[in-house]
């Protein structure tokens, strides 16, 4: 199972104002929700949170939360969905899920003009940019001026290459000779086992866990760790603009109690790992991945920061003004917008 964001952002700015007007009351196509219990919760204030993908363990900390009831305790009652074909940003964006997940690079086309999308970043899932690129070990792939003369699956995106073209330019190689093989991976074990692709860019928490305890041996290098600027916020936890502003204090009571679904999966990994895989039976059949792969998250949800979800302006503002600077959108986005840390619980 691939639980890879669905691409990256370059084409995002073609649809979603058209997706934000075309958006109805019907949401049934979000199959698979879970929520907290019946009758005792009819008090409870309901807030709709909408997944980028199929439930992972990106998402552990909300499942915990519900599982644990810890938004019973806030006032409210929780419903997760699944995103519609316009994506999480655009159900947020209409009113009809007041949280739900996207990342930096998804937000950033929806920012630009004098209608944004009414959307802002809330909370950062992971710290960091946990994402690089895979490929086979011993095959000269560790660094990213590797890559020449090698086959790399490509989502043929701009953001994409560009960020792939400067961190070979930094390593002294050059990206004109790296073999784009258009291809969207679902099985990076198969696909470099198969020697169909040689290098994949991947999120190391979900495939490159997934290469581990497939046994298969790999090398990687992150994007983060080459050039600070790409050490962007993916995923994130996005908020209707308007229920921030009409619904403050539930706002902050939602945000505090997935801080604490999180800390508990950061505590107790193998305990959300099983509080995951019951909401989303589907993963029982991957139960080593998502044991493994929750392990590691449990690093990588607060790593160095001071708390959970905080976002480092310098670090925000510093990705947007390379899109900026690369004429990688449609249009300028103003360095400092979509996000806040005014929701989270205060240290």
């Amino acid at each position: 199972m691939n639980i890879c964001k669905r691409g990256l952002s370059a084409a995002l700015a073609l649809t979603l104002a058209a997706s934000l007007t075309a958006c109805g009351g019907d949401t049934s196509n979000t199959s698979g929700s879970v929520s907290g219990s019946g009758e005792e919760n009819q008090e409870l204030e309901k807030i709709t949170f909408v997944l980028d993908w199929t439930p992972n363990t990106n998402h552990t900390g909300v499942y915990v939360a519900i599982d644990q009831g810890y938004f019973e305790e806030a006032g409210l009652e929780v419903e997760v969905v699944q995103p519609p074909e316009d994506g999480a940003e655009v159900l947020v964006a209409s009113g009809k899920a007041q949280f739900g997940v996207s990342f930096q690079d998804y937000i950033a086309p929806g920012l630009i003009g004098e209608d944004p999308l009414p959307i802002t970043a809330v909370a950062a899932v992971l710290q960091h940019n946990t994402s690089g690129i895979i490929s086979r070990q011993g095959e000269g792939m560790d660094t990213p001026k590797g890559l020449e003369g090698h086959k790399y699956a490509t989502w043929d995106l701009d953001v994409e290459k560009a960020t792939i073209q400067q961190v070979m330019e930094a390593d002294g190689g050059d990206f004109s000779k790296v073999e784009l093989i258009p291809s969207t991976v679902t099985d990076e074990v198969s696909a470099l086992q198969s020697k169909a692709v040689d290098a994949i860019w991947v999120y190391y928490g979900w495939a490159g866990v997934a290469c581990e305890v497939a046994g298969l041996a790999t090398d990687y290098f992150d994007f983060a760790d080459i050039d600070p600027v790409f050490d962007y916020y993916t995923p994130v936890i996005i908020a209707s603009n308007s229920y921030l502003e009409e619904n403050p204090e539930q706002a902050k009571a939602f945000l505090a109690a997935v801080e604490k679904g999180y800390q508990y999966a950061i505590e107790h990994p193998q305990e959300a790992a099983d509080i995951l895989m019951e909401a989303a039976p589907e993963l029982k059949d991957s139960a080593e991945l998502v044991y493994a792969s929750q392990a590691w998250m449990a690093d990588q949800y607060i790593a160095d920061a001071d708390r959970w979800g905080v976002f480092d302006a310098d670090r925000w503002s510093g990705f947007f003004t390379w899109l900026n600077e690369n004429q990688l959108l449609e249009g300028t986005v103003d360095p400092n917008a979509g996000f806040t840390n005014d929701y989270l619980p205060q240290a």
